[in-house]
């Protein structure tokens, strides 16, 4: 796993490379340095409330939430993006870092983890609404074009991966649930048992239907916030592009992102995507690439801090933790 990872990233790595040699670095840094410190401030601070939504999102499905808790579950949410964006392994990783996180304040384990498992699922389902009708308007905008788009076989590719994926995990997560506890306890006794409280606390989760309604309508928002952060950026930039058609892309990047779980990042798959599609929708494949780069300027702004801040508390955690075992 670990060297598929490292291949991955070099493989991404090397694409981005070859994307930006092949563009001119000089047009895309044009393009990059045209939002400005101050149009970059607001930008990392608009994506501040968007991560405020998604760790809403989060904290709705928890039975008995108060309004106490929910900072806990927003910066639960933060370092799980972050660990997800700047640390060199995929999605997993990001989740264990955020479940840890919300954990430490006070939550319960297996109450934090079923509440994520429910958030993943209606999150997934909002991006299935949010993606099909990007997949709609790409195919709308496609139609009588007699020339090839390799684009348009890669986004029906990772919409495909995108429904598969959220269907799997949707069906499947509770016999999944089963098998790891099995698994686990193998190895570590009393693995399932924590993994049947889990259960537990999700099937009590998924008896409250307003919840989970809500939980999706959030997560959907998000989703849509998301993409109008890229409509943001691209004005700060002095790039006024109809938001409609900036919905469109990002919810096909999104998708492209889903199907490369594996790649750390996404790493050269959302740059060469954003280069591809830009010009089906009027604009220079610069503009795309820069876009692509400020956006991970913006991820590298947010996430080092975040992790900075997230590790600096699990050190005086385990430091005091190891104070009181002495006392």
């Amino acid at each position: 796993m670990r060297l598929a990872l490292l291949l991955s990233t070099l493989v991404g790595l090397a694409l981005a490379a070859l994307l930006l040699g092949q563009i001119g670095v000089a047009p895309v840094w044009a393009a990059v340095s045209a939002i400005g410190v101050g149009g970059f401030l607001i930008f990392v601070g608009y994506t501040l409330l968007v991560l405020g939504v998604l760790g809403a999102a989060w904290w709705v499905v928890v039975p008995g939430c108060t309004l106490a808790q929910l900072p806990a579950f927003i910066w639960g949410r933060a370092t799980r993006e972050a660990a997800t964006d700047l640390l060199p392994f995929s999605q997993i990783g990001g989740l264990v870092v955020g479940g840890r996180t919300v954990t430490a304040s006070g939550i319960a384990a297996p109450l934090a983890y079923a509440a994520m498992v429910a958030d993943l699922t209606t999150e997934m389902a909002a991006q299935l609404v949010f993606t099909l009708a990007g997949v709609t308007a790409l195919i709308a905008r496609l139609a009588g074009d007699p020339r090839p788009h390799q684009i348009s076989h890669a986004v029906y590719v990772g919409g495909a991966l995108v429904l598969l994926i959220g269907g799997a995990f949707a069906v499947a997560q509770r016999p999944l649930l089963v098998l790891a506890g099995r698994l686990l306890d193998r190895m570590v006794p009393g693995s399932a048992v924590a993994l049947s409280a889990v259960r537990q606390e999700l099937d009590a989760i998924y008896r409250r239907h307003g919840r989970l309604l809500l939980s999706f309508a959030l997560n959907l928002a998000a989703w849509l916030l998301s993409a109008g952060g890229a409509w943001l950026a691209l004005r700060l930039a002095g790039q006024p592009v109809p938001l409609m058609t900036v919905l469109v892309i990002e919810s096909l990047i999104f998708a492209l992102r889903s199907a490369a779980f594996m790649v750390p990042g996404a790493l050269g798959i959302q740059e060469g995507a954003y280069v591809l599609l830009a010009p089906l929708f009027g604009l220079p494949p610069e503009t795309g690439l820069a876009l692509s780069l400020l956006k991970r300027a913006r991820d590298t702004a947010i996430a080092l801090p975040v992790l900075l801040i997230w590790q600096a508390s699990e050190g005086g955690a385990l430091w005091r933790a190891r104070r009181m075992a002495g006392d």
